[in-house]
């Protein structure tokens, strides 16, 4: 912009304060969305400083639950080019499409999705970029990467909702979802196009339909730099929070760790993915794999998941039970007394499964029963916070996938714990990038996981919560690369040498100097003619 057009008493004027008011302006939240979307690409360094400076404000418009909504409508609310799309039309030249991407030099992170399971939203097709876009706002804001060197990517390869094939404003290629071998055959060529145009490039998935999510995850791990985080991240940051609960309710109740059960409601790819990532806490609490499973449960639209049931999927097979034959258990409230589970979690996009009935049953069996309804967003959340504090006469103890407020009861403060993976897989991305791992192992995210744990001020532990405080993002960030970057090592897989000769304070001086801050604003007065 030609510097004559600047008002000329422009720079005697807050323009971040200006920018906030005006986003602050608007009644909904989806308007504050595309307001904060058009800031970005009219001034991404203001944008990313606002950013900065009002995270717990912005966060819930930029991502769950607000891009949730961003998403049903993109097609409709589309203002500009902001990701790359790789459609199933490019099959046979994709790496050609990948190289248009500007800068792809610098690339260090994508974030991947298809569209096929956006939260708990369904198939939204081409619309799922968003989520793409989200997800990399909160590495640049909680880790500190470089916005430069990332790249979205929405795979567009159809959708199966027939509403948007029926949209004419739908951007997406208008097909059926493709089958598995020619879905297989994309992706396959997708991942070596990306090894061959972003060598150093870490892709995290996104969003895929539970059993490809399980399927490209398990298919790429060891042949490239990848991780999904609705498996492995969502897992890691509820082992987090996990621990954290068990310690509370293990005080009050004189339970020693080992001893505890958990009740999943929800059995999808993060359903099953947080239940393997949470074996963890029991075999580190003493358990054999073996036990560490038996204490485990998990319950689907059908019921209880038992290893008997006719047509069971394969990713459901792991915590089948085999110590049970009776009728099918199908009412949770029959569910909960028949394991008596000290901890119930929710990944059903059920709204309202935890009825008041739950709750009690729960609180029954435990003095500080344990219940996390993890569910995005929260028009799909299994229990209400301010429904848990009266239900339990605030003893429960509880951590919910999206944001809640505070609140009293009977003249006592509460204050909510968030699982959001936002805790986890910037440190992650960053400790990944830093140390130039080959792969992502099961040892870093466990490793994550602990440091996440490990990570509450003793203000935050005296205060009870399960989670620190998202204000200090950066710095529980920082904790979590590190503990990533010394695991990559003890693997082996890690090819930045340098790194092993620091010491453990230089090294997390380091990952704090490397975090990426916008420059300084320069609002200056101009000389008009």
């Amino acid at each position: 912009m030609a510097s004559t057009r600047f008002p000329p008493h422009f720079a005697q004027t807050d323009h971040r304060q200006r920018s906030l008011n005006q986003m602050r302006s608007k009644q909904l939240s989806l308007e504050k969305y595309i307001y904060l979307n058009g800031l970005k690409g009219r001034d991404s360094n203001l944008f990313y400083d606002i950013l900065l400076e009002n995270m717990q404000e912005m966060i819930p418009i930029l991502y769950t639950p607000t891009v949730g909504e961003a998403c049903v409508n993109y097609s409709h609310i589309w203002r500009r080019p902001e990701g790359l799309y790789v459609s199933i039309e490019d099959k046979g030249r994709i790496r050609d499409v990948l190289a248009t991407w500007p800068n792809f030099n610098d690339g260090r992170i994508a974030v991947v999705t298809d569209g096929s399971r956006i939260l708990g939203l369904g198939d939204l097709g081409a619309n799922g970029l968003p989520i793409s876009l989200g997800k990399l706002d909160l590495y640049i804001a909680g880790a500190g990467i470089k916005p430069s060197s990332t790249v979205p990517i929405c795979l567009d390869l159809g959708t199966n909702t027939q509403r948007y094939l029926d949209d004419p404003l739908y951007i997406g290629v208008r097909r059926p979802r493709p089958l598995a071998a020619e879905m297989d055959e994309f992706m396959d060529e997708f991942m070596e196009a990306m090894k061959e145009v972003f060598p150093t490039l870490l892709v995290q998935f996104e969003d895929f339909s539970t059993d490809n999510a399980f399927k490209y995850l398990e298919r790429y791990r060891h042949q490239y730099r990848v991780f999904n985080d609705d498996i492995q991240g969502t897992g890691s940051v509820i082992l987090s929070g996990f621990t954290n609960a068990a310690r509370l309710s293990s005080a009050a109740s004189g339970l020693p760790p080992s001893d505890h059960k958990i009740l999943f409601l929800g059995a999808g790819s993060a359903g099953i993915g947080v239940a393997k990532q949470l074996l963890s806490f029991f075999t580190l609490s003493g358990l054999s794999p073996e036990e560490a499973r038996s204490r485990i449960y998990t319950v689907d639209s059908k019921g209880l998941i038992t290893a008997n049931r006719k047509g069971l999927q394969e990713h459901k097979k792991f915590f089948a039970r085999t110590d049970y034959d009776g009728p099918a258990l199908t009412d949770l409230v029959d569910i909960i007394n028949h394991v008596k589970p000290t901890a119930l979690l929710g990944l059903s996009t059920i709204r309202n499964a935890f009825t008041e009935k739950v709750v009690k049953a729960m609180c029954a069996l435990n003095s500080r029963p344990i219940i996390f309804p993890l569910s995005n967003p929260v028009a799909l959340c299994e229990l209400d916070y301010q429904d848990a504090i009266e239900w339990s006469d605030g003893q429960v103890i509880f951590a919910s996938g999206s944001p809640y407020k505070p609140l009293s009861h009977n003249g006592v403060v509460y204050e909510p714990g968030q699982g959001n993976n936002m805790y986890i897989f910037p440190g992650i991305g960053l400790g990944a990038i830093l140390s130039r791992t080959r792969h992502v192992s099961d040892a870093m995210v466990e490793q994550a996981a602990i440091a996440l744990a490990n990570s509450l001020t003793e203000e935050e532990k005296a205060a009870e919560l399960v989670y620190p405080r998202l204000g200090r993002i950066r710095d529980i960030s920082a904790q979590v690369a590190f503990a990533v970057i010394r695991q990559a090592q003890k693997d082996k897989l890690d090819d930045n040498a340098y790194l092993r000769t620091l010491p453990d304070s230089d090294l997390l001086g380091l990952i704090h100097d490397k975090m990426w801050q916008p420059s300084a604003l320069q609002l200056r007065s101009f000389t008009r003619l």
